[in-house]
């Protein structure tokens, strides 16, 4: 059993709301909490809170932290998408402990036993981390999505930055250095991971309120792109908790290289038998759609 804390942007690209959805439904997973980060995180943990109750269980807490970036030195995108076709219920999570203090807690009193899966920007792990640095030797690991090292069979395909880490660089360069040991589900894997308007009419098959409701914000996210197809990149680092035979990896150094401007945040990635991350490089693409399928859209 896999106990985990989730750090989410959940509410503009869809994956996130799958990737919650898939830790609901998976018995290999026990979901500890949800942590909100980025943006109008309140909005993220109304939005969570429903995706929760849709997969039928409304029991876990969710917790609302860091609205800016760490060092409040770059402009936080909202794409104002963030809720539609939702319904999510008008209500206040003011006196919810905030997500960095759950974080410390958690971790710190069940030490070695605590994975935090990050699907966002890594504003809230890096504050935690510097609220308390004993954390990174008491976490089980970081299960990341985020960054891309280009090593892969598809590097040519790829950008050379990455959303999670070009929002806030400076959290991600934090994590990164901290010495924690993380496991990279970057572009090199997530990419690879794709589903077209055809695949997300198949999920809907189904018919059940949850495949509706994550298919649509699917499809609305593909409007708001303007492109028939979409990548799963936030449910793959959930998936690995479920198969971590899904991927393959090597074991490397991981430098963000930034500076002022923007876009900035090269995951620069160098092989290193000591190195404190697990770079994932290639994925079994039609065993994990498999997996989820079979788990959310059932």
């Amino acid at each position: 059993m896999n106990r985990i804390i989730l750090d989410t942007d959940i509410g503009t690209d869809s994956d996130d709301a799958v990737a919650l959805s898939l830790a609901l439904r998976s018995p290999e997973i026990k979901l500890e909490g949800v942590t909100t980060v980025y943006g109008n995180v309140h909005v993220r943990a109304k939005i969570a809170k429903k995706i929760m109750a849709l997969s039928g269980d409304s029991e876990v807490n969710v917790y609302p932290g860091v609205v800016q970036t760490l060092l409040h030195n770059r402009e936080v995108f909202w794409a104002g998408i963030e809720g539609e076709g939702l319904d999510i219920e008008d209500h206040s999570m003011k006196d919810v402990k905030h997500a960095v203090d759950y974080i410390i807690e958690t971790v710190m009193n069940n030490p070695g036993e605590i994975t935090l899966v990050t699907i966002g920007p890594l504003t809230n792990i890096a504050a935690a981390i510097i609220r308390e640095p004993r954390l990174v030797r008491n976490v089980k690991e970081i299960v990341m999505m985020g960054g891309v090292v280009r090593l892969g069979s598809s590097a040519v395909e790829l950008p050379p930055i990455e959303h999670n880490v070009k929002c806030d660089p400076e959290a991600a360069s934090l994590v990164f250095s901290s010495g924690a040991p993380i496991l990279m589900v970057g572009l090199d894997v997530t990419r690879q991971v794709s589903i077209t308007r055809q695949d997300k009419d198949d999920l809907a098959a189904s018919g059940t309120p949850l495949a509706v409701t994550l298919t649509k914000q699917i499809e609305g996210y593909m409007d708001y792109r303007k492109r028939d197809f979409t990548f799963m990149h936030d449910p793959l680092a959930v998936a690995l908790l479920v198969n971590r035979q899904l991927v393959t990896t090597r074991r490397m150094s991981i430098q963000v290289d930034y500076d002022h401007r923007h876009p900035t945040g090269i995951t620069v990635g160098e092989l290193n038998e000591e190195g404190n991350v697990e770079v994932c490089l290639e994925v079994d693409r039609e065993s994990f759609l498999k997996l989820l399928k079979e788990r959310v859209f059932c």
